[in-house]
């Protein structure tokens, strides 16, 4: 039978490479996207169309209300988006969120019995948030065979994190070694309703700067 695998999908750069990246290993893909209290649904639309075109197994969109403790700018209209660079952990960081996502991931993994869970955290060209770095998968991974019945009857998942020491162009040149369209994805924090980028948040400077690191043409549908 053909292996399994829960893809945590957000319809962002990192994500469309992680399952390209899964398709390539000769993964059937189970995809999960969340409607968490996001400031827009644009990335959510970009989701849907990045599985229809990787014709993935299934694609569950699980709506969150974690706009109902607020506590970051992505999830509180209170808080601006920055604008300029920041220092620390950003106020875009949303509350535990990858743990939050990685447990659904892990539920579900356990119902479809996949053994395998693919997420894009990155440790390299991110914005200093603690849950996209190793020590905090390596936790995950050490809870999901303690926490479910496929680990402790030793069926453990296994996260995989195949971007998290990859540069931002290193990522863009291994989509696009694959095939993958940047344009049907959407990173920015401030995106409007149909998907275009604001160019001066946190995530459009990343992006930006790893397209003309790789030497690639950025295709990203601006807003100016």
């Amino acid at each position: 039978m053909q292996k399994k695998a829960i893809i945590l999908l957000s319809g962002g750069l990192d994500s469309i490479t992680v399952l390209a990246l899964a398709k390539q290993q000769g993964y059937e893909c189970y995809a999960l996207s969340f409607d968490y209290g996001q400031r827009h649904n644009a990335e959510l639309i970009a989701a849907s169309k990045i599985t229809t075109h990787y014709q993935v197994k299934d694609h569950k969109i699980i709506k969150l209300g974690l706009g109902a403790i607020g506590g970051s700018a992505l999830t509180d209209e209170h808080i601006a988006v920055p604008n300029t660079p920041q220092t620390g952990i950003p106020v875009t960081y949303v509350p535990a969120r990858n743990t939050i996502f990685l447990s659904f991931a892990l539920g579900w993994a356990e119902v479809v019995e996949a053994h395998d869970i693919f997420i894009g955290v990155n440790a390299v060209d991110y914005s200093g948030y603690p849950d996209c770095r190793p020590e905090f998968i390596a936790a995950f991974q050490k809870l999901a065979n303690l926490a479910t019945k496929a680990g402790v009857e030793g069926e453990a998942v296994k996260i995989h994190t195949p971007l998290i020491a990859l540069s931002k162009a290193e990522i863009i040149k291994t989509g696009l070694d694959l095939g993958v369209d940047y344009q049907m994805t959407v990173s920015c924090y401030s995106a409007d309703s149909k998907g275009h980028a604001c160019g001066v948040c946190d995530a459009c400077r990343l992006r930006r700067a790893g397209f003309v690191e790789a030497g690639a043409i950025d295709t990203t549908r601006y807003q100016v």
